[in-house]
């Protein structure tokens, strides 16, 4: 009987995947039917998804361009026979700048598209510090004087000497903390700052205006609107609303009682109010408690309601960050000798507004979305206008095309910053997958 068994001395070539197995047809195969229910989910999803486009695609792109709503119809009749399910874009062919820009004078729109330009740049040193020159940050350090002269106009000595305040306030920290300590030249500081803004401010700029005149066309808060006027506020509220976020939630943790049951009562407050009292209050409420002849302009006001309540929020959720640190990163601090101040810089506060990144973000969008609020207290942003162009007697009617462009401007942004978010988390993440 003869032995057929061996020993193989040769590896096997490898071979293909299953086609089944790999691709997008693996991809398919193991996400949308990889079971019996995936599977009936994933048809009813198909289904709904062409449900849908179905309708919007038609509308988007089957549509027309006229002066009028009234010619956009005629044309939609001639064409296919009915005006149902086909838009008319020349509404925002003919209003597009004015959705943008408002009632800003045309002449001088460089001034705005230039402050946004000028933001991105600002914001680079700050957004992608390990991709952008630190040079940068002089713009970004100086931007927000830079901006409210852009768009406002007048004279440049105005912005500069509300600089100066701060140069101020650091010179009175600088010269006073080896003398008094940290608490008492910060209060020093700020007692210093707003005594300049003040009673001086004013005064020396117009001395320097007269002496040296140096400025640009002025323009009125009113003429201010459109999605420009959405994105000041938002900026406004966003870039100022975080660090006073943070002063608060460390406030609210601080052994001193006054500081702390000052920052509980301004927190629960304003988180009690609706944003839009607040506005009823900025718009209408707040010159009865200021001095008569006060000319307080409504936009500063929105943008320190709008603030203060995003600050409110804010403070939460870093808050929120700082209860989710172990005690061992305190103890680690005081370990090495920091003192308070150096603990939460280098140690405490990092790691708290890495957690809360989804938070911060999420208050960042919903307060720019809030930004759309100011129509109902009389200013023109975005919406605003497109309820006065929908009174137009060529428009009347015209109702999905504006809010259309209006919710893709909004998305664009909001989008934005959600991606920065992951991008901002991936980056940051050091932890085990």
């Amino acid at each position: 009987m003869s032995d057929i068994s061996f020993v193989r001395t040769e590896m096997l070539p490898e071979r293909a995947p299953p086609a089944s197995e790999v691709g997008v047809l693996g991809w398919v195969r193991h996400n949308l039917f990889s079971n019996w229910m995936n599977s009936i989910l994933t048809v009813v999803s198909l289904g709904a998804i062409y449900y849908v486009l179905a309708g919007v695609l038609p509308w988007v792109f089957l549509s027309v361009n006229a002066p009028s709503l009234s010619e956009c119809r005629e044309i939609m009749i001639e064409r296919w026979g009915s005006t149902h399910g086909h838009a008319c874009w020349g509404v925002i062919s003919d209003r597009w700048l004015q959705l943008l820009f408002g009632f800003y004078p045309k002449a001088l729109y460089w001034r705005p598209i230039l402050a946004l330009l000028l933001l991105f740049a600002a914001l680079a040193p700050v957004l992608f510090a390990d991709r952008v020159s630190n040079k940068l940050l002089y713009l970004t350090a100086i931007y927000p004087f830079l901006m409210p002269w852009l768009l406002w106009g007048g004279s440049i000595w105005g912005p500069i000497c509300a600089a100066m305040g701060f140069v101020i306030g650091y010179l009175v920290v600088k010269f006073v903390t080896d003398m008094a300590g940290t608490l008492i030249a910060t209060i020093a500081a700020v007692v210093a700052a707003f005594a300049w803004w003040l009673l001086l401010s004013g005064p020396v700029s117009s001395a320097l205006s007269s002496i040296i005149p140096l400025a640009i066309e002025s323009v009125e808060s009113r003429q201010f609107g459109g999605f420009m006027l959405a994105i000041l506020l938002g900026v406004v509220a966003i870039g100022v609303s975080l660090p006073i976020g943070v002063v608060l939630a460390l406030g609210r943790q601080s052994d001193l009682m006054i500081i702390k049951y000052f920052c509980v009562g301004f927190i629960e407050f304003i988180r009690g109010v609706p944003l839009i009292t607040l506005l009823f209050v900025a718009s209408l409420l707040l010159n009865v408690f200021l001095p008569p002849g006060t000319n307080f302009d409504i936009i500063l006001r929105v943008m320190i309601m709008m603030t203060l309540f995003s600050a409110a929020y804010m403070a939460e959720v870093i808050r929120g960050g700082l209860a989710a640190l172990p005690r061992g990163q305190y103890e680690g601090a005081d370990s090495l000798g920091l003192n308070y101040w150096q603990a939460q810089r280098l140690i405490i506060m990092p790691q708290a507004l890495k957690i809360s990144i989804p938070g911060i973000v999420s208050t960042f969008i919903g307060i720019f979305k809030d930004t759309t609020l100011v129509s109902i207290i009389g200013l023109f942003d975005v919406i605003g206008l497109a309820n006065a162009i929908r009174a137009d007697t060529a428009w009347i009617g015209i109702y999905w095309e504006l809010f259309a462009f209006i919710a893709v401007l909004f998305f664009i942004v909001c989008f934005g910053m959600s991606r920065y978010s992951m991008y901002l988390e991936r980056k940051l993440q050091t932890g085990h997958r």
